[in-house]
Formats: C-alpha cells, structure tokens, sequence
C-alpha cells in the first residue's frame, strides 16, 4: 500500500508481547531516527498502539516471540540498535512514503495590515508567485513557484509585509517589525536607486554587450560565465538570493517580457484600485 503523502513514523514498542528497551539504547535509536528525520514514538501497555492518523508505521521492539504479522499500513521489526535507521529508510521506501526533509515548506505570506498593495513584489517577482483579485488586490496565488530559501521578494518591500515562515531571520520570518527594521526596509525599496537603474535594464543591458562581446565567437561557456558574473553582481546588490535561484532565472529575452508583462499588471491594477 503506498501512502505517498503521509511521513513514516517509527513506534518504539514496550508493551504486551516484548520485552522493556534500556534507556541508553532507547536514547540512541530516538537520537539516530531523529537525525534521520523521522518521527518518534514510545509505545507501552498503557498507551494504544494504533494511531489516530493514517500515518504508515515501523513498529520496532524486542519481541519475546515472533513480530506480528505485517499490516497494511503497519510493519513489525526486531529491535536491531546498528540497523535501526536503514530499517526505516527500508520501511519508508517500502510504503512510498516521503522522504523525511526532503521538501522544505517555502512561501510567502502577505500581512494586510502593513501592505499598502504598491505592486513592487509584483513587479519584481520574475517566477509568478505573485497575481491580483478581482478587487486589484496584490495576492500570493502561485505558491509552487517560489524559489526555496529565496526571501528576495521581502527585500524590496517598503512596509516589511511580506513573510517566509521559514526563514532563519526576523522580521522576514514574522517577528514583530520594530521601527529600526522598517526604516532598514524602505532604504532598499528604490530598485533602480538601488542597482543604478532598473533590474530588468541592468540584465538586459548586460545581456547585449555581452552578445556583442562574444557574437563572432560564439562561445556558449564564455557567455554562460557574462551571464553568472552579472547574476552574482545582481545577487550582491539586491539581498540574500540563492546561487541556485539565479542560476535558474529565465534567459535575458524572457526576463525582459516578464518585466514588461509585470510592469504593465503592476500598472494596470494600480490605475484601477
């Protein structure tokens, strides 16, 4: 049975039918399938075993006699302190089920009370994250297209509105915004003050001297290095983007429409609100 949306979850068993686990060695199983990622659980005689949820489960324990029978959502395994971790991937691999850190939850949330709907994040998101309702009210409406680990967005926000739960620092990850943070905020709203011109510019401009630079030669790795070098400079001056978030930005062309195409939303809803 593959339960591919629902995490593994190991179950420590000390009740009827096997014998009690020592401490120390209940110690280190939990730390190693911690470690792992995987979710722990002490069961003994007075707690049931079957879960409220329809979690798949490894239930591990010194059995005094053979482990039970396996069920459809449940395996039985002989406590094994060395091979404990590898039974679990085992197990989880068995049931499909996701592997333990594998996705990092990664968003953005919008605080309405300090938003004043200015379209910036709008204009300057190039993956679509973000849209408008009806009433020409800035939305996140493509939350599978944020980048993990990229705040960039929260960087070129003028009133710190805009949160990632995940991030490792406040205010970005909904701390309390203190008047210190929001006038550090407003000092990198301006883009083009920022970057000495527009972003979009910048990388287009970049983009055509470096087509002229390397058009007779044609080589693709010299002008694959142009575009890094401008991505790195873009990353230094705009705040704590990814490597990996540059490098998969769209080609300098598509950059130039989205900016047009958002610019021209950022417009449009602002001349209507």
């Amino acid at each position: 049975m593959a339960l591919t949306d629902t995490q593994l979850r190991v179950v420590l068993y000390e009740g009827t039918g096997a014998a009690p686990i020592e401490s120390d060695d209940r110690l280190t199983a939990v730390r190693s399938l911690l470690e792992r990622g995987f979710g722990v659980t002490r069961a003994g005689a007075a707690r049931p075993l079957a879960p409220a949820d329809p979690s798949p489960l490894l239930v591990v324990g010194r059995w005094q006699d053979a482990p039970p029978a396996t069920e459809p959502n449940i395996r039985w395994q002989s406590f094994d302190l060395p091979n404990l971790a590898n039974a679990a991937e085992a197990a989880r691999s068995g049931f499909a089920a996701p592997t333990p850190g594998a996705w990092k939850p990664w968003f953005p949330v919008i605080d309405y009370d300090r938003c004043t709907n200015c379209m910036q994040c709008l204009s300057f998101c190039l993956f679509g994250v973000y849209g408008v309702d009806t009433a020409k009210q800035i939305q996140v409406q493509n939350n599978d297209n944020c980048k993990t680990n990229c705040p960039a967005c929260s960087r070129v926000c003028p009133e710190a509105a805009i949160m990632f739960p995940k991030y490792k620092a406040g205010p970005i990850n909904g701390d309390v915004v203190s008047d210190s943070d929001l006038n550090r905020e407003k000092m990198k709203i301006d883009i083009s003050a920022l970057l000495g011109g527009d972003v979009y510019s910048l990388l287009r401009d970049r983009s055509e001297r470096a087509r002229s630079r390397f058009g007779k030669e044609r080589d693709s790795d010299k002008a694959l290095a142009e575009r890094q070098k401008c991505l790195t400079k873009l990353a230094a001056l705009a705040g704590d983007i990814p490597p990996e978030v540059l490098m998969s930005l769209p080609s300098p062309e598509e950059i130039a429409r989205k900016a047009e195409e958002a610019a021209a939303k950022a417009k449009a809803a602002l001349a209507n609100s």
